[in-house]
This record gives structure tokens, sequence and C-alpha cells, in this order.
């Protein structure tokens, strides 16, 4: 046995061995160590090998889901090995025989099926990245949906791209993986390098096009060398580690980098898109706005707030989808509550055409098609195109319907080994089977009836026993009688009786006795019919489980419209941007769970002509200022992807980049400071942003000195106005810059006010048009708890300062200004009197009531008379 576990070991060295041995998979050598510690089970051992103690430990087959998660979560990879037949065939080649075993599955971060390890609201991407001659591509698939999409991407675009998706694992060519490495990880996914095969283009092509039957991609598209490349490396990744069984693709589906908004890493993390920066989902824009009450609706809502539309007939027919709902909200609920109970159809589908699907992914199927002819037949009215293709696509599935409703009962059990799926009266052979189960006393007492009527004999019995089975007996004096029948057969003869049996009665207990094997057998040939029959109407399935996706995000977002008091915008293509009354929907969303005050509104114009490009906004810390600038940024985004927002109106010409530079934080790992990264951003910003760009920046140069920071700060705002000629929201202390109105024509000074009463500040948190006086820093730190003695201190110095400032002069602490000097010194430690020493040396709970009075005599004796 030891022999063929080190051959497969062999051939997947880079794998954690899931050995099949009974009812465990068992792990050997340093696979079992590995898996020990990270698992937190018990390592054993098992043998010897050269000489040593083999390392063992093991997990349960039935509970294996669980520890494979951890294992992938802690970034290994498990090979599967399973017996390949059953012991007794391994027996019958001799007592020694090995059972067969083999890998049949590689499981990685990129390639999870099971529904235990699985977000049922998230993708799972697996990506590959491309480069033939100098153009890029990057393919994606989750094959848990069967979804592909391949874009054009160069290695400037791949970070980003990678952060849009999420990818948990991605596919390298080992010509670049060393070089590529890095990057992927920032992204937090996974790393596999592959041959340089497996990007090859032209046999890629010919692997794709067997993929999925046909002749020539040009069915599905026009594809560059690099993309078919990409594509070719997922379908050979997924051979490698489905070992042949490919999951259920769609047709691939190319993406063109201008179709959408482009948002890099920084700018999702700055805005948190879908993880708040104290990490999860909570907090998050996702989390503010998901209302979806199915899986795949959840799963499509995220895909299209992390890539926002820049097609105006796109973004207008989700909105009238939206308004649609909004405007018939009884239609909206009654949809919502029959959504409610539709299943996950997409992963369902794809369990079952990769064979590890269970009877409950039928009934997924079943319900969740009976669902969609119900919501098709129950919408009416004058439907906009997208809710009326999408009702379509909820059509014409009455034949599988049937099938699966005929043949499965109403709640089946989860696995296939379980049996009892099938309905009654499905199988003519299953319910004979299951009769001689369940009744089969009652089939031998009926037989036994018929034989008693037929002899004449109603003292003739059937009975059982461990030596002979089933038999018939009679009474000597009836032997004779039975002796002259010829279908009855002599067994045995006792002293008081005479048996015999039947071949009718040998073919009964032969069925009596693998009645209940024999049942499951039949269950399982039916449910590979049944599997076999849904996965050949995949296409119409994937249509319906996207058509109920689309009307769940659709009625969503009107639910939330409805209930938040949102707005349709109006999207254009021009530079316009005008929003009235806009709030912050995670904000909001907070203030109202923790029951404070209201979201103040604030208005936004950065219209060319009716207003500014870019706004230089100014005010104290906690005023709101990122909040505001964030807002914007957040309604342009949801405009884009077809909501409504929250606003009292907005109009907005097409973002087509979003860059967001807010917030402070450092790069450790690579050795780059808090201001480094805020550098290299900016540096990626004034790069890249062209003038359909929206641009949102907080606090530059403040992590340098004074004049340094104010240099950069004043530079990059003049490059935003002159080069880029963007719309910008730049907010900043640096009151100084509030001059460059004067000299840009696109720049306007705006402010978030604060009122001072009774030495308090109070924050308004209301944008208007104008410069800050000041900063309030001071009074910032006393609202953050700073000691009095160090903020009435900063108030004695931020004095000083403005003075020298309003004199023409910059004071320096140390020598123009006597401050510190003049700071009041901290007075000498005083040296401990007798009474303190006294009280040091006493431990109270040890004194008597007498020695504590002697204390207080002897304590006064002490004290020196003034």
């Amino acid at each position: 046995m030891m022999a063929q576990y080190l051959g497969i070991k062999r051939d997947h060295p880079d794998a954690l061995l899931f050995y099949r041995m009974g009812d465990f998979y068992e792990l050997f050598f340093d696979d079992a160590v590995a898996a020990a510690a990270a698992l937190d089970i018990a390592l054993t051992k098992r043998g010897k090998h050269l000489g040593e103690d083999i390392a063992m430990c093991g997990v349960p087959v039935h509970s294996a889901e669980g520890y494979l998660l951890t294992l992938i979560r802690k970034g290994f990879r498990v090979a599967v090995c399973e017996q390949l037949e059953d012991p007794a065939e391994a027996k019958k080649r001799g007592a020694k025989s090995v059972v067969k075993r083999g890998v049949v599955r590689l499981v990685t971060p990129g390639t999870l099926t099971e529904e235990s390890l699985l977000d049922a609201r998230r993708h799972n991407y697996l990506a590959a990245w491309a480069d033939v001659r100098g153009e890029g591509a990057l393919a994606w698939v989750d094959i848990s949906t069967g979804e592909m999409r391949v874009t054009p991407c160069t290695r400037v675009r791949l970070g980003p791209e990678l952060a849009r998706l999420a990818a948990r694992e991605v596919l390298l060519s080992e010509t670049v993986e060393g070089e590529l490495a890095p990057l992927v990880t920032d992204m937090g996914a996974a790393t596999t390098a592959l041959s340089r095969g497996s990007f090859d283009s032209t046999t890629g092509e010919a692997r794709l096009c067997a993929t999925w039957k046909v002749g020539s991609l040009d069915a599905f598209g026009s594809f560059a060398r690099a993309e078919v490349s990409a594509m070719a490396a997922l379908v050979d990744y997924l051979e490698i580690t489905q070992k042949g069984k490919l999951p259920l693709l769609r047709p691939p589906v190319r993406e063109e980098p201008s179709a959408v908004m482009q948002i890099d890493a920084a700018t999702r993390r700055n805005l948190e898109l879908t993880h708040a920066l104290s990490g999860g989902r909570t907090g998050s824009l996702l989390w503010a706005v998901d209302r979806t009450v199915t899986a795949p609706g959840g799963r499509l809502l995220e895909r299209r707030l992390t890539a926002p539309s820049r097609d105006l007939g796109t973004i207008r027919a989700r909105q009238s989808a939206v308004a649609w709902f909004h405007d018939d909200w009884r239609a909206c609920a009654d949809l919502r509550t029959a959504l409610g109970r539709v299943p996950d159809m997409d992963r369902a589908l794809s369990r079952l055409a990769l064979e590890r699907g269970g009877p409950r992914d039928l009934t997924a199927i079943r319900d969740g098609l009976s669902r969609a002819a119900e919501i098709a037949d129950g919408m009416r009215g004058d439907l906009p195109d997208l809710l009326a293709d999408a009702l379509e696509g909820c059509r014409d599935h009455d034949a599988l319907i049937e099938m699966l409703d005929a043949a499965l009962v109403a709640e089946p059990p989860l696995l296939v080994r379980d049996g009892g799926f099938i309905a009654p009266g499905y199988d003519t052979d299953l319910d004979e089977a299951r009769k001689l189960r369940d009744e089969g006393r009652g089939v031998i007492a009926a037989m036994q009836a018929q034989f008693a009527e037929e002899t004449g004999i109603s003292a003739l019995k059937v009975k059982h026993n461990n030596v002979l089975g089933y038999f018939i007996e009679v009474t000597a004096t009836h032997a004779d009688k039975m002796h002259g029948l010829d279908r009855f057969i002599h067994r045995q003869t006792t002293a008081s009786a005479v048996r015999f049996t039947t071949i009718e009665l040998s073919e009964l207990e032969t069925k009596i006795l693998n009645a209940g094997s024999r049942a499951l057998e039949i269950e399982k040939t039916l449910f590979a019919s049944l599997s076999q029959a849904v996965v050949e109407a995949a296409a119409d399935v994937g249509r319906a489980a996207r058509a109920l996706a689309e009307l769940d995000v659709q009625s969503a977002l009107a639910d939330l419209a409805r209930a938040e008091d949102w707005v349709r915008p109006v999207v254009e293509d021009n530079r316009v941007f005008d929003i009235a009354g806009g709030r912050h929907p995670v904000v909001e969303r907070a203030l109202k769970a923790q029951g404070g005050g209201a979201f103040i509104p604030n208005d936004c114009d950065l219209s060319d002509g009716s207003g500014a490009a870019c706004w230089l906004l100014t005010g104290p810390n906690m005023a709101g200022k990122s909040t505001f600038l964030r807002q914007n940024a957040v309604i342009a985004l949801l405009a884009q992807m077809g909501a409504f927002v929250p606003a009292d109106a907005a109009t907005i010409g097409v973002v087509s980049q979003l860059f967001s530079r807010v917030g402070a934080a450092d790069d450790l790992a690579r050795g780059r400071s808090t201001f480094m990264v805020e550098m290299v951003e900016t540096a990626a910003i004034l790069n890249q942003a062209d003038d359909a760009a929206l641009v949102i920046l907080d606090e530059i140069g403040r992590g340098t000195a004074t004049y340094d920071g104010l240099s950069i700060a004043w530079a990059t705002l003049e490059h935003l106005h002159d080069v880029n000629r963007c719309r910008a929201l730049f907010a900043t202390h640096y009151h100084e810059l509030t001059r460059l109105a004067e000299k840009l024509d696109g720049v306007r000074n705006a402010t978030v006010t604060v009122k001072e009463w009774e030495g308090e500040v109070i924050f308004l948190h209301e944008v208007r048009k104008g410069s800050a006086d000041r900063s309030y820093g001071v009074q910032v730190a006393k609202l953050a708890g700073l000691p009095g003695a160090v903020v009435a201190r900063a108030e004695v110095v931020l004095a000083a300062l403005e003075k020298g400032e309003a004199e023409g002069k910059r004071a320096t602490l140390v020598d123009d200004l006597p401050l510190f000097s003049a700071a009041p010194t901290s007075p000498a430690k005083a040296k401990r009197s007798d009474v303190e020493a006294r009280l040091a040396e006493l431990h109270p709970d040890e004194l008597t009531p007498k020695a504590a009075l002697e204390l207080v005599y002897e304590l006064k004796g002490l004290v020196k008379p003034t």
C-alpha cells in the first residue's frame, strides 16, 4: 500500500495528498505533519519507511469539506485520491492485493464548487493573464457557475483588474511568474505557474473549439491571440485539476475596457466598495445597498457595483427597470416574495455537470424553474425591455419541470447514497424493490396463501432460517401430496415436518435479501439519467437563472430607492456633474442604526459652464470633508451601475475613470512610508486621468515638511486643472491654496462650516462656497481627549506662531520665540515624608484594632508642627 501511496504522491509533489482508506482520508510523511499543524488534529504514526516512523493523520470522509476549506484558506492545495474499485474486487486478485486508487481532483482556491466551501453571494474567480507579442489579456472563470469572460489587459492594468474581480487564484506563464507573483499576492490571490505550452495560442484555439464543440471561435466573437492564450490556459488548468471532467463552461464573453468605469485598487480600497477598511463586508458600500434576496442576485449586484457601465444605453435600460418596480410597488413586493424561494440554480447545475451534485441540486433546478414560470405568469403590464427580456428567459421550461417533478420527492436527502429521493410511481422496478425491502413479510404471506390454495393444504407455512433461507413446510401427512406436484422441490425432512421450495420462492428470496441495495442502485442510475437530462438543458437553465438574478437586482434597487428616498439620476454623454442634496449611503445607514442625527445633505456642481471643474475644499478635521468627497464619487458610481442615487437630484456626465486618494496608510512590507504611498497613488492619478475622469484627493502633501507639502499640493492642483482637465474635488488644510481660485478659471473654493460657541466647536457638516479662515486643529485635539495641559500649551504656541505670521516673519520655537523657556517646568520630585515612608511599610489587613489605634498615635508623632 505504501508503495502505491508514494507513487501517487510523486505525481503531485506540490499538493497535500488525501489518500482514501475506507471512511477516512489519510495523510502520511511531511503531508501529515503539515496538515496536522494546519488543522489542529492529532499526529500519529503507522509503520516504518527506510527505518523511520511514518507520520500519519487523517480526517473522516463525511466531514472532509470543512478540513479542505481550512487548508485552502491557509494556502495549501489538496489532491483527493479515491478508491477506484470495491475492496471485494481487489480481494479476488489475491488476499494481499491493494485496492486501485487514483487522484480524481486537485482542490485549489480557484476551483472550488462545493456549497460549503463557497460564499453564496460572491463569485469565486480563477483568472489567467497572458502576453503575446506585447499584447496582454486577462481571462477569468467561475467554475461554480460556468461564467467565463476575457478582456484586453496590459501589465499596468493587471492590478486594477484583479482588484475588481477579487480573483482567488491567478494562472501565469512560468516565464513571467517570478515578476508578477508579488502583484498577484498583493491583490489577495494565490499564484499558479503553468508551462508555456498551456498558454500557446495556436494549440489553445483548438482546445477551446473542442471545449465548446465549435469549428471556430468566431461564433462567440473576435478574440486577439493574447485573449485566446489566456482562455486556453484556463481550460488546460481545469482539465488538469478536474482530471478530465470539465465544468459546464458558458461561451466566453469579451469585455471592452472602454465599456466600464475604470477604478484602480487604491480607489476601491479608499471608497470601501465591497470591504470596509476595518475588514469584512459590514460598513462597505455593497453592505449599504444590497437588498437582493437570492445568491445569484447578490453576485450580480457586486459585479455591477465593481464595474459600473459607461454605455448610456445600458445605464438607461437598467434605470428604466428600477423605475418600473419603484412605481409599481405592489408588483415589486410580490416579486421579491417569490424570489425569496428561488434556489441557486447556477451552482447546482455546475455541481451536476462535474458529477459532484446530489438530489438537492436536482430539486434546486426543479424548484427554480417552477418559480421562474410562476413569476413570468404573474408579471403583467407595459414592461421595460430589460424586464421583458428577462421574463422570456423564465418561460418554456415545462418539459424539464414536469420530468423532475414526477421523478423527485418534495424534500430529498442531501446525498445520493442516502436514497429515498425518487418519487413513488416513477419507476416500476424501483417500486418493486422498495416493496420487497419494506414489505417483505407481507409479500411472503401472500405467497403462502397462494401455495395453500394451490395445494389445498391449509396448514402449509412459508418459514425462514439462517441455513435454508425461505422454505415451505408441511406436516409429514401431507408430504406425499407435495411430492406429487412437480413445482415443489424437496429440501429437508425432519421428525415432524417436510420442507420444500420452488424456483419462484428462491427468486423471491434473492430479491428480498438484495432489495435494499437494488433499490439504491436503481436510484443511482435514475439520478445519473436525470442529471444528464438537466445538463443537456444547461443553456435554458442558465438563461432562466440569469433572468431571475436580473429581476432580483432591479427589484432590490427599487426597494432601496423607495425606502431611502433615492432619485433617478440623469446620465449624459458630457462633463456635467451637478448633484443637489447628495448623501453618503453608508454613513447615513450607520447614523440611523446608531440612532444618531440626520445626515446633512450637500450640493456639488463641477459642471463646465455653470460651475467649476475643480472644487478646493477647506475646513477643519471632523467636519466631514472626506465624507463629502467620497459621497460624490459613490453617487457617480451608483448612477453608472444603473441604480437610483441618494440625492434630491443628480445630473452626471459619464465618468470614464474614478480615482480616490483619501486616507493614510503605509506599506511596511515594501518599505514604503505613508507619504511614499500617498505620492505613488497621486502619481498614478496624474499620469492616467483623462478629461472624463472624476478625481477626489484629500490632504495631498501632509506627510512631509510644511513647505514641501504645500508645494506638492499646489503643483498637483495645477496639473489636474491644466493637464488632466478632469472633474475633481481637492480637500486641503493648506489655506494658501485658496489663492489659486483667483489664478485658475476652473477652480472654486468651498468650505465645510463650523460654529464656535462658548469656546467649543460645533461641526455643521454643511458645504458652502468660500474658504475656511482657520483649521481648528487644537479644538479637535481637545475633543479627542488630549490632556488639558497639552491643549493649553498648544494654544499658546499657536498664538505665538500666528502672531509671527501676521508680522511677516516665520518664527522658530527655539530661537525667535522663547516658548520653551517660558514653559512651566515640571517640579522636582519631592522627597518622601516620614509619614509616607511609614505608610508604605504597612499591611492594613494585618492590623488589629488596637494596633491600628497605636499607629494613629505613632503617625501623629511623626508629623512636624508648622
